[in-house]
């Protein structure tokens, strides 16, 4: 089946009591990493749940690899991986019994590919995995995951507690699979370092709704943050930034449009923003003093 987007999500909906999902829509085109951004509790879990009908939504529509969801759904997950932050499978297992386990899940499970895997990370084949690290637990969940020719990988928090060493290396094997251009990757993370590193696309959700979505260099190029005085601040408009820090050295303020803003206030020294502060000022946009 030919597609454009691995992802599409229209006007996903889902309420529960003290928290709503409100109207999510974006698209993972084939081929792209798409990092998924937000504070704990923005909805980022649910959003995943519901692409992979871990719990039913009340509203919208998502498809997956051209596949209308749920109708298709055993067509869609045929093809995809589902990676978290906690280990799916039985711990009193090991790797040798993974194997001969899976074989029997997936269509185009492939022995050689899984122990090539196992090999790269140096795991043990007949050890049980309640005596893995949790470094040791991620990898063995991506070697399984990329053991089955499987065209989405979904994360959720996939790399969160790992030291650097072990998150770069996983971020290059990611990087390796997108060498295929029929592959897709939708990466759930609150380590917005992690995305600046290797995502093409950034979707930032908070309170339960997308604030941003987009090509991730286009985002960060937009937006800049704007270091004044406190006397130099008393002539910004408010519509003009998105919120602004106050401390006792001077005043910092996101921007989300770096050459209207140096245009419009000629002089204004204007620094590049990482993803983490792009984040950090939008959470915080509706603080009521306008600063934080």
């Amino acid at each position: 089946m030919d597609y454009a987007n691995a992802i599409e999500i229209r006007g996903l909906t889902k309420k529960y009591d003290g928290f709503t999902l409100d109207n999510i829509s974006f698209d993972v085109p084939k081929g792209s990493i798409m990092g998924f951004i937000g504070q704990n509790g923005a909805g980022k879990t649910t959003t995943i749940n519901s692409i992979l009908n871990v719990i039913r939504w009340d509203r919208g529509e998502i498809k997956l690899l051209g596949c209308d969801m749920p109708q298709d759904e055993t067509k869609a997950k045929e093809q995809i991986s589902a990676i978290f932050d906690v280990l799916p499978f039985n711990e009193d297992m090991s790797a040798y019994h993974l194997n001969k386990v899976m074989r029997g899940i997936w269509k185009e499970w492939n022995p050689e590919i899984f122990a090539e895997y196992l090999d790269r990370f140096n795991l043990p084949v007949k050890k049980k995995f309640a005596k893995f690290s949790k470094g040791m637990k991620m990898k063995l969940q991506i070697a399984a995951g990329l053991s089955h020719n499987a065209k989405l990988l979904i994360m959720d928090e996939a790399t969160t507690g790992l030291d650097p060493v072990v998150r770069n290396e996983i971020l290059d094997i990611f990087l390796e699979y997108l060498q295929d251009e029929s592959n897709s990757i939708l990466m759930s993370s609150h380590i917005t370092s992690d995305l600046e590193k290797i995502a093409d696309r950034v979707t930032f959700i908070d309170n339960g709704r997308v604030l941003l979505t987009g090509i991730k260099d286009e985002i960060i190029d937009n937006h800049g943050m704007v270091k004044c005085s406190k006397k130099d601040f008393k002539d910004f408009l408010r519509e003009d930034y998105i919120s602004a820090r106050v401390t006792d050295f001077g005043v910092e303020m996101l921007v989300d449009d770096r050459s209207n803003i140096a245009k419009k206030y000629s002089g204004a020294v204007i620094d590049k923003v990482s993803l983490e502060e792009i984040m950090l000022f939008y959470v915080n946009r509706n603080n009521t003093s306008n600063s934080f």
